[in-house]
């Protein structure tokens, strides 16, 4: 009768998401594995933002913003949906388990997978290509974006659960000013030590230095940086571009001279008028991946 009745309510949130698409839905109706309780910090959400119907290209980006896996930073999340959409992407905001809640690794990676399967598993209602949905994220988020794109899996043939039976592999991957190594000089300790705790094993630190984990088999990326990012060192996209590049996976990079950490689309404020740059290539970009027109 629960089942059901979290069914209808799914039901209810669909029939209502194209005029009202900032409503938020669980990952996980009956609970998010490993979850600490039963409050809003322990349920993981996908928010949808859906373009404009005549404008649709039926591609979809799950968005994981920033914050240091200790907050969540708002224009790192609906203000890049709303880009997005511009460009007839469909975007899905991801409200991912965080440290100062008490969660630590793999909860977030967990999240970020059933992300990409919930809009895989349903891009049939959304009007969606699932050969078309990708991951993007900023700075820890950019981190966890990238851990997906080299910690995916290909779902579970025989699970019970339809959204588990998808497979979890991003088709491509935007990281912006991403936090990519745990260890070394250009390791981001705070990002470190929220995701992993004080006292991580070191094999632990290697497999989640994602500059280490880039196979054949990474999706393509578009990354950016600036040089003169202060929070999180520019080498950690040059070690993920060179990943890339030794293993034979098409990306774009992009290193600007200006701009601080946490820029975003240009502003912390939602305005059109004063887009960073990064923002047009990355459209060249998604019109070469065919996920714009």
């Amino acid at each position: 009768m629960k089942s059901r009745i979290l069914m209808l309510a799914f039901g209810g949130w669909f029939a209502s998401a194209q005029a009202q698409p900032t409503n938020s839905f669980p990952l996980w109706p009956g609970g998010a594995p490993g979850a600490l309780g039963q409050q809003d910090k322990d349920i993981p959400t996908l928010t949808p933002y859906f373009p404009e119907p005549a404008k649709a290209t039926g591609a979809a980006i799950v968005i994981c913003p920033g914050g240091g896996y200790a907050h969540l930073a708002p224009h790192e999340g609906k203000d890049y949906a709303r880009f997005l959409n511009e460009q007839g992407i469909a975007g899905f905001v991801l409200k991912y388990r965080l440290s100062s809640d008490g969660y630590h690794h793999p909860a977030m990676l967990h999240d970020a997978a059933r992300a990409v399967r919930t809009v895989r598993a349903r891009a049939r209602e959304w009007k969606l290509d699932p050969k078309r949905i990708s991951i993007m994220g900023s700075s820890a988020g950019g981190h966890l974006a990238s851990t997906l794109l080299t910690h995916f899996d290909a779902g579970k043939p025989d699970a019970a659960d339809p959204v588990e039976r998808e497979s979890s592999r991003p088709d491509a991957g935007i990281l912006c000013y991403a936090v990519i190594t745990l260890q070394g000089p250009f390791a981001h300790q705070g990002s470190g030590r929220n995701l992993l705790g004080p006292d991580p094993a070191p094999e632990l630190v290697r497999e989640l230095s994602n500059e280490l984990q880039v196979t054949k088999e990474t999706p393509p990326c578009f990354i950016w940086h600036t040089y003169e990012d202060s929070g999180v060192p520019v080498e950690n996209s040059l070690q993920f571009a060179e990943a890339l590049r030794k293993a034979g996976v098409p990306f774009d990079l992009h290193v600007y001279q200006k701009g601080p950490h946490g820029l975003g689309l240009g502003t912390r404020d939602w305005n059109p008028e004063q887009r960073h740059p990064w923002t047009g290539d990355c459209i060249f970009w998604l019109k070469a991946q065919g996920f714009a027109k």
